[in-house]
């Protein structure tokens, strides 16, 4: 029950009832019934197979309203990357003639993807058709993309990338993958050329944790100690390290 006592704050208020609000928004949303192919390149497999058999969280690790937001707001940069590179004269496609993401389905369904869009022409200096993938991130992660380029700095966004020019069959020119410094707004452009060996990887993996799943074998962990960062981030971890495996 929430506490509108005299000591609260408006901002406490308001921020309760919205992160309330939201999370009674999510959990009315239906579960997806597949891995999602933007999730393969995460470290651990073993937090993939709670994903995809739609494992309980742990107690008090729901995902909070602050991150939601956060999720929203990338909803909404990504929005507005949609408008800029039109006007910037790319031709942009973001859904289908039946207003449904572009996307793959394989697998008799249990591994699916969908995509930010597909630019089809443009500007001179760019090749067609090209994957398009945008992120919204916080200036810590956006210099360090910056820096060390999507391969090195986010490795789960250059699995994601790869494996969707290899489904969509858009692995002929690279991808274009942008992304919002949701602090400064500049902009991160990279050209991803298509890694077929990390597209490979990333298919063998999603068979290995499906076919797994389904045969109610646990996979190793990623990490051998659960005070790992990734482990404490994990809103699976009391329940994989009361396992033995």
């Amino acid at each position: 029950m929430m506490d509108f006592n005299s000591t609260s704050s408006i901002s406490g208020q308001i921020t309760a009832l919205v992160d309330a609000g939201m999370q009674r928004a999510r959990a009315q949303q239906s579960e997806r019934q597949y891995l999602g192919a933007s999730r393969l390149g995460a470290a651990c497999e073993r937090a993939l197979q709670f994903e995809y058999a739609k494992a309980p969280v742990d107690h008090g690790r729901d995902t909070p309203g602050r991150m939601l937001r956060i999720f929203e707001r990338g909803h909404v940069m990504e929005d507005c990357m949609v408008a800029w590179l039109r006007d910037a004269g790319f031709d942009l496609r973001t859904r289908r003639a039946d207003g449904e993401q572009f996307g793959f389905s394989v697998a008799d369904g249990r591994l699916q993807g969908h995509i930010d869009g597909v630019i089809v022409d443009g500007p001179e200096g760019f090749a067609y058709p090209a994957l398009w993938e945008n992120k919204c991130l916080g200036m810590k992660s956006w210099r360090e993309l910056e820096k060390n380029r999507l391969a090195v700095a986010k490795p789960v966004y250059a699995a994601q990338v790869a494996i969707y020019q290899a489904y969509l069959e858009l692995h002929e020119h690279p991808a274009i993958f942008t992304a919002l410094n949701a602090d400064t707004m500049e902009i991160y452009t990279e050209a991803v050329p298509f890694d077929a060996a990390l597209a490979q990887r990333m298919s063998d993996r999603a068979v290995k944790v499906i076919t797994a799943t389904e045969s109610a074998e646990l996979l190793p962990r990623a990490f051998n100690d659960p005070t790992h960062f990734e482990c404490r981030m994990c809103a699976w971890q009391d329940r994989c390290w009361r396992t033995q495996a």
